[in-house]
Protein backbone atom coordinates (compact mmCIF):
# COMPACT_ATOMS: atom_id res chain seq x y z
CA UNK A 1 0.00 0.00 0.00
CA UNK A 2 1.17 3.52 -1.04
CA UNK A 3 1.76 5.79 1.84
CA UNK A 4 2.51 9.04 0.69
CA UNK A 5 4.43 10.73 -2.46
CA UNK A 6 7.81 10.72 -2.17
CA UNK A 7 9.76 12.68 -4.78
CA UNK A 8 9.76 13.86 -8.19
CA UNK A 9 12.92 13.96 -10.84
CA UNK A 10 13.34 16.09 -13.48
CA UNK A 11 15.99 16.64 -15.84
CA UNK A 12 17.71 19.47 -16.63
CA UNK A 13 20.44 21.43 -18.70
CA UNK A 14 20.91 24.24 -16.70
CA UNK A 15 21.12 22.83 -12.83
CA UNK A 16 21.88 26.45 -11.57
CA UNK A 17 18.37 28.23 -13.23
CA UNK A 18 16.46 24.86 -11.68
CA UNK A 19 17.77 25.32 -7.92
CA UNK A 20 17.11 28.87 -8.06
CA UNK A 21 13.49 27.77 -9.38
CA UNK A 22 12.67 25.43 -6.83
CA UNK A 23 14.77 27.51 -4.00
CA UNK A 24 12.22 30.37 -4.34
CA UNK A 25 8.97 27.63 -3.53
CA UNK A 26 10.97 26.49 -0.97
CA UNK A 27 13.03 23.31 -1.58
CA UNK A 28 17.06 23.68 0.06
CA UNK A 29 19.62 21.19 -1.11
CA UNK A 30 19.98 18.25 1.00
CA UNK A 31 22.61 16.20 -1.46
CA UNK A 32 24.63 16.49 -4.28
CA UNK A 33 26.21 13.48 -6.34
CA UNK A 34 27.45 12.52 -9.64
CA UNK A 35 26.29 9.17 -10.43
CA UNK A 36 27.97 6.40 -12.98
CA UNK A 37 29.07 3.23 -13.57
CA UNK A 38 27.23 0.00 -14.34
CA UNK A 39 24.59 -0.15 -11.16
CA UNK A 40 23.31 3.31 -11.98
CA UNK A 41 23.07 2.36 -15.99
CA UNK A 42 21.32 -0.74 -14.71
CA UNK A 43 18.73 0.69 -12.59
CA UNK A 44 18.00 3.72 -14.92
CA UNK A 45 18.30 2.14 -18.08
CA UNK A 46 20.48 4.12 -19.42
CA UNK A 47 23.81 3.48 -20.91
CA UNK A 48 27.01 4.77 -19.44
CA UNK A 49 25.10 6.98 -17.34
CA UNK A 50 27.03 9.82 -16.19
CA UNK A 51 24.65 12.60 -14.44
CA UNK A 52 24.57 15.19 -11.24
CA UNK A 53 22.19 14.11 -8.87
CA UNK A 54 20.83 16.99 -6.70
CA UNK A 55 18.41 16.13 -3.97
CA UNK A 56 16.60 19.10 -2.85
CA UNK A 57 14.12 19.06 0.19
CA UNK A 58 10.87 21.03 1.33
CA UNK A 59 11.76 22.41 4.70
CA UNK A 60 9.45 21.02 7.47
CA UNK A 61 7.36 19.45 4.82
CA UNK A 62 6.05 16.27 7.11
CA UNK A 63 6.60 13.81 5.12
CA UNK A 64 9.76 14.84 3.76
CA UNK A 65 8.99 16.05 -0.04
CA UNK A 66 11.63 15.73 -2.49
CA UNK A 67 12.23 17.48 -5.81
CA UNK A 68 15.12 15.74 -7.73
CA UNK A 69 17.45 16.97 -10.41
CA UNK A 70 19.30 15.46 -12.93
CA UNK A 71 22.01 17.39 -15.10
CA UNK A 72 23.17 14.41 -18.00
CA UNK A 73 26.71 14.55 -18.88
CA UNK A 74 26.25 11.60 -20.89
CA UNK A 75 24.25 10.72 -23.04
CA UNK A 76 22.58 13.78 -24.17
CA UNK A 77 19.42 14.23 -22.57
CA UNK A 78 16.76 13.86 -25.40
CA UNK A 79 14.63 17.08 -25.89
CA UNK A 80 10.78 16.83 -25.74
CA UNK A 81 9.60 19.41 -27.79
CA UNK A 82 6.31 19.14 -26.40
CA UNK A 83 7.06 19.74 -23.07
CA UNK A 84 5.24 23.09 -22.23
CA UNK A 85 1.70 21.41 -23.97
CA UNK A 86 -0.18 19.54 -21.10
CA UNK A 87 -2.09 18.23 -23.87
CA UNK A 88 0.48 15.50 -24.42
CA UNK A 89 0.41 11.86 -23.57
CA UNK A 90 2.57 11.12 -20.64
CA UNK A 91 3.81 13.36 -17.19
CA UNK A 92 1.19 16.42 -17.10
CA UNK A 93 2.36 18.41 -14.25
CA UNK A 94 3.50 18.61 -10.64
CA UNK A 95 1.23 20.80 -7.70
CA UNK A 96 2.42 21.66 -4.58
CA UNK A 97 -0.29 23.06 -1.74
CA UNK A 98 0.44 26.58 -1.14
CA UNK A 99 -1.62 28.73 2.28
CA UNK A 100 -2.03 32.16 0.29
CA UNK A 101 -1.79 31.69 -3.28
CA UNK A 102 -1.74 35.27 -3.98
CA UNK A 103 1.14 36.23 -2.00
CA UNK A 104 2.91 32.89 -3.31
CA UNK A 105 2.25 34.54 -6.90
CA UNK A 106 2.99 38.09 -6.49
CA UNK A 107 6.68 37.12 -4.64
CA UNK A 108 7.52 34.54 -7.56
CA UNK A 109 6.67 37.35 -9.72
CA UNK A 110 8.41 39.15 -8.24
CA UNK A 111 11.56 36.92 -8.43
CA UNK A 112 11.30 36.71 -12.43
CA UNK A 113 8.89 32.93 -12.53
CA UNK A 114 6.24 33.11 -15.31
CA UNK A 115 2.59 32.37 -15.04
CA UNK A 116 1.35 30.41 -17.85
CA UNK A 117 -2.21 31.23 -16.59
CA UNK A 118 -4.41 33.64 -14.41
CA UNK A 119 -5.42 32.14 -11.25
CA UNK A 120 -8.51 30.32 -11.19
CA UNK A 121 -11.48 28.45 -8.65
CA UNK A 122 -11.57 24.76 -9.16
CA UNK A 123 -12.88 21.93 -6.67
CA UNK A 124 -12.68 23.78 -4.03
CA UNK A 125 -9.24 25.22 -4.78
CA UNK A 126 -7.25 28.45 -6.11
CA UNK A 127 -5.49 26.82 -8.19
CA UNK A 128 -2.39 28.66 -11.08
CA UNK A 129 -0.02 27.04 -13.33
CA UNK A 130 3.85 28.24 -13.30
CA UNK A 131 6.68 28.11 -16.14
CA UNK A 132 9.17 26.04 -14.74
CA UNK A 133 12.39 24.90 -15.46
CA UNK A 134 12.91 23.53 -19.12
CA UNK A 135 10.04 24.50 -19.85
CA UNK A 136 8.05 22.21 -17.14
CA UNK A 137 4.86 22.85 -15.40
CA UNK A 138 4.37 23.62 -12.03
CA UNK A 139 1.10 24.47 -10.36
CA UNK A 140 0.38 26.33 -6.97
CA UNK A 141 -3.03 25.10 -5.38
CA UNK A 142 -4.20 26.97 -2.30
CA UNK A 143 -7.20 24.97 -1.06
CA UNK A 144 -10.44 26.58 0.42
CA UNK A 145 -10.60 26.73 4.56
CA UNK A 146 -12.11 23.32 5.91
CA UNK A 147 -11.58 21.80 2.80
CA UNK A 148 -9.09 19.09 2.71
CA UNK A 149 -5.55 20.29 2.69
Amino acid sequence: MIRHFDHVTIVVRDLEAARRFFGLLGFAEDKAVRISGPQFSAYMGVEAIEAEHVTLVLAGATPRLEVQLLQYHHPDPLPEPAIDSLARVGFNHVCFAVDELEAEVARLQAAGVQLRNAVMEFHHRKLVFLRGPEGITVELAEWKAGVNS
